[in-house]
């Protein structure tokens, strides 16, 4: 590999240790644009399918992420704290130091193929971003899509990423066989608010043409339009705009979400928002005086105006569809037929 360096501290050792094993770190930096100033801690995990704790909002049992911390760098990414499970930094370290689960693709094979694996739903992207910078050099998403493509096993993709864009084909070959849901993050398309608040991720725009060349391909595609950052995101025009690009690039359907601001991320968001807007500190604290949400009242007033503007632009909000139905890995039954299920993400 090109202006390849590896180095392993004992920190790192003793980090990954607790979580993947002991010996089962390797940590690289790679001199490539993109990837210049992040280290990369390569580790060979236990397993990749991770069950969601009940008492979760999220109407999904099971998760895949075969990354930890995540290089797009949003100041308001609730998964920050689970850096601090690997005695790793929530802020900066959160951003640059990206465990990286190189066996995921042969794990998840494997536990498809468990005869106590049922067939359930898998969501991706719900932590962190599985088409972060990483992936360009890891390549794990295709290996991972092809498990489920060949279990046709339903599963979902939330990104931010572009680079989802390269295994189109392969997601094409899982609609065929599956449920298949994808929906792409844009909470705003003011550029200025997007290179603070976001400023390793794409580009709103560019975002927006993933939604549209996936509606290309006959594979629909809703936007979560989150977050929607109070005071700096929330303005009328703001949302107005957003709201007519998502229309305009083919989306199925648009939800709003209202930022929520949970330990890790709070903390993280309330020093960037005291550094660049500080005479918003005091608001803020108000809005969220009662814990990581904001309440109830401003929540539906922002997708009441989200709503109103969807229907305006001939766009509707994502609803929840029937019961999915799960289909056997082997070939349907005679005289089996089925129709579509629209699947929900968040």
């Amino acid at each position: 590999m090109r202006g390849e360096n590896l180095t392993e501290s004992a920190e790192h050792r003793r980090a990954g240790a607790a979580l993947f094993g002991a010996g089962a770190v390797t940590t690289r930096t790679f001199d490539e644009p993109g990837l210049r100033g992040i280290t990369f801690h390569e580790v060979r995990a236990r397993s990749v399918l991770n069950r969601v704790p009940g008492a979760s909002r999220m109407p999904f049992e099971w998760t895949v992420n075969p990354y930890r911390g995540c290089s797009h760098a949003c100041v308001y990414c609730f998964a920050r704290r689970t850096h601090s499970r690997l005695d790793l930094d929530t802020g900066v370290g959160f951003d640059t130091q990206i465990v990286v689960k190189v066996n995921a693709p042969e794990l998840m094979r494997r536990q498809l193929a468990s005869r106590r694996w049922q067939g359930e739903h898998v969501a991706m992207g719900t932590d962190v971003d599985c088409y972060q910078r990483a992936e360009g050099r890891y390549r794990l998403m295709p290996g991972i899509i092809a498990a489920l493509r060949d279990r046709a096993n339903p599963f979902s993709v939330l990104t931010k990423g572009t680079l989802i864009l390269r295994d189109l084909d392969l997601l094409a070959q899982a609609a065929e066989v599956t449920d298949v849901g994808i929906s792409v993050s844009v909470g705003f398309t003011d550029h200025e608010l997007w290179r603070t608040v976001e400023p390793g991720a794409p580009a709103p725009e560019h975002r927006l043409d993933v939604v549209r060349a996936l509606a290309g391909r006959g594979i629909g595609c809703g936007v979560l339009m989150a977050p929607v950052v109070p005071f700096l995101g929330d303005r009328p025009a703001q949302l107005r705009d957003t709201v007519r690009a998502i229309a305009a690039c083919g989306a199925t359907s648009v939800t709003p979400l209202v930022l929520h601001l949970r330990p890790g991320a709070r903390e993280w968001f309330m020093s960037w928002l005291g550094r660049h807007h500080p005479h918003l500190v005091r608001r803020y604290e108000r809005l969220y005086a009662d814990g990581a949400y904001a309440p109830t009242w401003y929540q539906r007033r922002i997708t009441g105006q989200v709503h109103e503007l969807a229907q305006e632009y001939g766009i509707g909000p994502t609803r929840p569809g029937p019961p999915r139905r799960v289909r056997p890995a082997g070939p349907p039954k005679p005289g089996a037929t089925s129709g579509p299920t629209q699947l929900t993400l968040l």
